[in-house]
């Protein structure tokens, strides 16, 4: 049920945006009758390129969004463990309990430790950075990220329908002008 109200709130943004897709992707168009289509145009081969360039593009695009949605798909549990340790560390902080641990030293080797109650953590930020947060800011900064992370991966799975949507456009079309050529040529020698 969360999904869906997710996947309603994503489509009433792009409606309001004026946009079929949040990155950008551009609407392949469908070739209804390609005999007007063609009729302007000469040289089917060169159409037929251009078609294949933008399959190519999207294939491109596809692959960007798919790593995307890698990275976002391992990125959620992680922020999740962050939300679940920050719960434990307050919750022994009440009842003002020591926690024991064991942490990685380096491969294969651990060393045992002793966490005292505290109302701070430490949380990565990226590139080499670290910064200590009061639990409630570290719990309200993992909480905002967490949701951002899900709401970004509703809308790669929403642009990767679409592109794919795009695509077999695309592919429909290249193979109705490739076999209207085919017609063609068939109807020239015929004469």
């Amino acid at each position: 049920m969360a999904s869906t109200a997710a996947c309603e709130s994503i489509e009433d943004s792009l409606k309001l945006s004026g946009k079929k897709s949040f990155a950008g992707i551009p609407e392949a168009t469908f070739v209804e009758d390609v005999d007007a289509y063609m009729k302007d145009r000469e040289g089917v081969e060169s159409i037929l390129r251009q078609l294949d360039e933008q399959h190519g593009k999207y294939k491109f695009m596809e692959l960007n969004l798919l790593a995307r949605k890698k990275k976002l798909k391992s990125q959620i549990p992680d922020i999740q463990k962050s939300l679940d340790m920050i719960q434990v560390l307050e919750a022994k902080k009440k009842t003002n309990e020591q926690i024991e641990t064991h942490f990685l030293l380096s491969d294969l080797l651990y060393s045992r430790a002793i966490i005292e109650p505290t109302d701070k953590v430490c949380l990565w930020l990226g590139a080499n950075v670290m910064l200590e947060y009061t639990l409630e800011d570290a719990k309200a900064l993992l909480e905002k990220n967490h949701e951002t992370a899900r709401k970004n991966l509703s809308q790669v799975h929403h642009d990767l329908d679409f592109l794919r949507d795009q695509m077999t456009t695309t592919e429909v079309n290249m193979a109705r002008l490739y076999n209207w050529d085919v017609k063609r040529r068939q109807a020239l020698n015929a004469k």
